[in-house]
């Protein structure tokens, strides 16, 4: 019988390429705004502002609570629904810091659940964060077995 644990982060989530990437940070920090312009350049919405994460076969899924699956709060405008998935396995986790290092030492993993997770600190009001967080999933981002 598979083990399920699960944890509910205080973290947004967008799904690229089928892998989930959490965006952690303080409120007003910027989840929701990076979320929004990975969403702009084809990302799709998992979850805003809080995601469950669960174990589940040795992968962590990314997953909404059900009472704000499907939406997003914008800032200036209101929460809104948008187009969602459930369940994706989770490769990166995305931590804002005002100022990330410029040169990290090497690879940083955070255990979520049980499951150790990729881990990259950015800006997220920078302009480039949406690029950045892609050439981190690419680069840095767990892949599931082909």
């Amino acid at each position: 019988m598979a083990v399920i644990s699960s944890e509910t982060l205080h973290a947004s989530c967008v799904a690229i390429g089928g892998r989930a990437v959490l965006i952690e940070g303080r409120s007003g920090e910027g989840k929701s705004d990076l979320a929004l312009r990975l969403i702009d350049r084809g990302a799709v919405l998992v979850s805003d502002d809080y995601t469950i994460c669960t174990r589940s076969n040795g992968t962590l899924l990314g997953a909404a609570p059900p009472n704000i699956a499907g939406k997003i709060e914008v800032r200036g405008i209101g929460v809104i629904d948008m187009p969602h998935e459930d369940r994706l396995p989770i490769a990166l986790l995305i931590t804002i810091l005002d100022s990330p290092p410029r040169m990290p030492e090497g690879p940083k993993k955070r255990r979520i659940a049980g499951i150790d997770i990729p881990e990259v600190a950015l800006a997220a009001l920078e302009p480039s964060a949406p690029v950045k967080a892609e050439l981190a999933l690419k680069h840095i981002g767990w892949t599931p077995a082909q």
